[in-house]
């Protein structure tokens, strides 16, 4: 089957809506992607021909699968033009739920009638916005992984009110883009993915935020005893981008009133957000781009002897 979702608006020209609206051109699908900012829209347009340059290093690309990608997209700060003629419509604005609300219902009145919404949030549920699209039957979850290229999965769940052929349509439309779907059998706040690498990245965070270790030292001890991974969590950090990453700790911080994920997400905001340092898209995070430290051949090899002093020194308390 097929699931005639041909014409895709992605909202949000962020880190990931940027990459599954080059993907999905990439894979043959008519591609609008919306933002409120024309700077957002001009930084989603640079991040494509980066992309362009790994789907040519790592997929093995040609300039024409290049070309018609291209081709096959559209920016615009027009939201009533973004979607007029969208099959599917999938959110990836920020994940803040009043931000998420106020979309929905500014779309609601603009779509087609046999239009599709999903979601890819992967820590609020489609339940907390099923009423606000205005098609609670034709609404569900569609959550991918960063690097969605390589990481090629796609979470999906519905809400009691999600019909049947939304689903299979859904589905559908995650094969076709070359994506493995990952069926939610019950709903809960962060999915499969996040489940497994929320608690990991918050366990990295405060191990920094409290002064215990340092991110290249985090990321050492993860790579070495997960080996064959290519990033640590902090790499991983960098990829997501700080903004996500802040707006998640500090909801869940409030939600569950909890301090130190509050200090968590005060540090990135401080030390990162604050000096400008966005993740990998911009070039600076908790690493440098594009050579980052973690990068390098030597960065899980058995250091020289000359490292024992500063291994002293880092390990006196104080």
């Amino acid at each position: 089957m097929s699931s005639e979702l041909n014409k895709l608006t992605v909202l949000g020209a962020g880190v990931l809506g940027g990459q599954i609206a080059w993907h999905s051109a990439y894979m043959g699908k008519d591609v609008v992607v919306y933002d409120l900012f024309e700077e957002a829209l001009g930084r989603c347009r640079v991040a494509h021909e980066q992309y362009s340059e790994i789907y040519r290093a790592d997929l093995g690309a040609c300039d024409e699968q290049l070309e018609q990608a291209r081709q096959r997209l559209r920016y615009s700060t027009d939201l009533a033009d973004a979607v007029a003629q969208a099959d599917l419509v999938i959110e990836a604005v920020p994940e803040i739920p009043e931000v998420k609300t106020q979309v929905y219902c500014r779309l609601a009145p603009l779509l087609q009638p046999h239009c599709l919404i999903a979601t890819n949030s992967s820590t609020l549920l489609p339940s907390d916005f099923a009423e606000d699209t205005g098609r609670p039957a034709q609404y569900c979850a569609l959550h991918f992984a960063n690097l969605i290229w390589s990481m090629n999965v796609a979470e999906i769940m519905a809400h009691a009110g999600t019909a049947e052929p939304t689903l299979r349509a859904i589905a559908a439309f995650a094969i076709e883009i070359g994506m493995v779907p990952i069926p939610i059998q019950k709903p809960q706040n962060g999915y499969v993915l996040n489940s497994l690498l929320v608690p990991l990245l918050g366990a990295a965070q405060t191990l920094v935020t409290n002064g215990i270790s340092t991110p290249e030292m985090v990321d050492r001890t993860y790579m070495i005893t997960n080996r064959g991974v290519a990033l640590g969590p902090f790499g991983i950090m960098d990829v997501i981008g700080m903004k996500t990453c802040y707006d998640v700790l500090n909801y869940w911080g409030h939600q569950h009133s909890d301090a130190q994920t509050l200090r968590n997400a005060a540090y990135i905001k401080e030390q990162l957000i604050n000096q400008g340092k966005m993740g990998l898209q911009t070039g600076s995070g908790y690493y440098q781009y594009p050579n980052p430290a973690y990068a390098a051949p030597d960065f899980l090899a058995v250091p020289g002897l000359e490292a024992v002093e500063d291994i002293v020194r880092l390990t006196r308390p104080g």
